[in-house]
């Protein structure tokens, strides 16, 4: 029977845990401390260890890592991440770093594989530096991304980064290439849909003396210039299909040509492209060449709009507040009214949007507390419409008069909704543990471990 150590400082996560390893057929152990935990590795050999990283202690499961990784497969789990966190996890060689909420099915599989694959598998990106980056959020959908980029980076493989606009592409290609091996050379990005075709040729590819009107000189292209490091194509869905083909090639030859020259020039270039586009949509329309999308997507890394991370929001704000105050010399805090309707403005614009936002804010208030005056008047105009929608948002807890049953089912799937699914944070404000919410939910008939529906639609 293969065994398992569980660390955690919330009794309850481990001994949920543990229910799940037991009813899989693992024997489990369990341990509230990084004390406890060693006394238990002592006395017996476990197959895996998970982890939490943040425990109780000055000890974390990072410190945990490192003195078992050699011996035993460890996976470790969070609920407060960042990418700096991720990329530790991954220079260390956590076999897996899992963020809260996650899926149990899915644990058991990860915790499967890794016992299965322990004395084959080599652990990840070991003693690989990394960097800190202006990627900032702790919500899932961060997390996710996060563990993800640390798994990316120490490859070269081509990257195919899809978000909407202002929702932070090139800072992600940045962490991609600043935590790659290819980190001390060129970082080169160019925007392909800002110039015409014919001067994105001339750009990407450099040109010869008299090759064109207006080349007076020989011109080294961007392709080039990133040579030994990384060329970040943003905007990749606006090109032509002609500026495709050509890309294509690159691609697949590892060599460019320059315009009015027929010698190849071998380049050796990690190729990072973005776009704000549905490109598979795109493949299907004919207006993108699926032979380069499935060679630009060899990993796709998908950068949440801010309505996905609404829980970051205040997060960002207040880092974006704090720069200002460091540039105008000043100490701004925000009021809690100014930052509750933060909170509830939709963000169109994205990170892009509120960056600018608070810097607007942050000149017009006149003194250190922004206020929601201070705030532009789209932001202003959610007050009128969040105060005309609050009531109703609430009725629709009590439309039909539902049964008492009914009721709890539809303010616990409210809280899960209104806490973005946090299942820690949604038990904090029930007042119970999740071990307790889990069970509420299976005698309720609803799965936790899917987006909550509708709080007032019925099964």
């Amino acid at each position: 029977m293969k065994k398992v150590l569980l660390i955690d400082d919330d009794k309850a996560a481990c001994e949920l845990m543990s229910e799940v390893f037991d009813y899989h057929g693992w024997q489990t152990k369990t341990a509230q401390t990084p004390q406890q935990a060693r006394k238990l590795a002592e006395e017996q050999k476990f197959d895996l260890i998970v982890s939490d990283i943040n425990l109780d202690s000055n000890y974390s499961g990072l410190d945990l890592l490192k003195e078992f990784r050699t011996s035993t497969p460890v996976i470790l789990i969070t609920a407060f991440g960042s990418l700096e966190v991720a990329l530790k996890a991954q220079k260390e060689g956590a076999w897996e770093l899992l963020s809260k909420p996650f899926d149990f099915e899915d644990l058991i599989k990860i915790a499967d594989r890794a016992v299965k694959n322990k004395e084959t598998e080599t652990q990840i990106v070991k003693n690989q530096p990394w960097t800190d980056t202006r990627i900032l959020g702790r919500s899932t959908a961060m997390m996710s991304l996060f563990v993800q980029l640390a798994r990316v980076a120490p490859s070269s493989s081509t990257v195919l980064i899809m978000g909407e606009s202002g929702t932070g592409k090139e800072l992600v290609a940045k962490a991609v290439h600043e935590n790659s091996p290819r980190a001390k050379s060129s970082f080169v990005p160019i925007n392909c849909g800002a110039i015409t075709e014919t001067l994105l040729e001339a750009e990407l590819f450099g040109h010869t003396k008299g090759s064109f009107t207006g080349a007076v000189t020989d011109r080294v292209g961007l392709f080039e210039l990133a040579n030994g490091g990384t060329l970040f194509l943003d905007e990749i869905g606006e090109t032509s299909p002609a500026m495709q083909v050509k890309l294509l090639r690159v691609l697949q030859e590892g060599e460019i040509r320059r315009i009015g020259s027929l010698k190849p020039i071998i380049v050796d270039v990690r190729v990072i492209a973005a776009t704000n586009r549905d490109l598979e949509t795109e493949v299907k329309a004919g207006r993108f060449r699926e032979d380069l999308f499935y060679r630009l997507s060899v990993v796709t890394l998908k950068v949440p709009s801010l309505r996905e991370r609404a829980s970051d929001i205040s997060l960002l704000a207040t880092k974006f507040l704090e720069n200002m105050a460091k540039s105008l010399k000043k100490n701004f805090v925000w009021s809690e009214e100014a930052l509750t309707l933060m909170n509830s403005y939709t963000w169109p614009g994205n990170v892009r949007e509120l960056e600018n936002s608070v810097e607007s804010a942050a000149l017009h208030t006149r003194g250190d507390i922004v206020e929601v005056d201070d705030l532009p008047a789209k932001i202003q105009s959610t007050l009128v419409n969040s105060s005309k929608q609050k009531p109703s948002e609430l009725e629709t807890l009590f439309s039909n008069l539902p049964s008492l049953d009914e009721l709890e089912r539809r303010y616990i799937l409210y809280v899960l909704n209104t806490t973005g699914h946090n299942r820690t944070r949604a038990a904090e404000i029930l007042g119970i543990d999740r071990r307790s919410l889990y069970r509420i939910a299976e005698r309720l008939g609803f799965n936790l471990n899917e987006n909550s529906p509708n709080p007032n639609q019925t099964n």
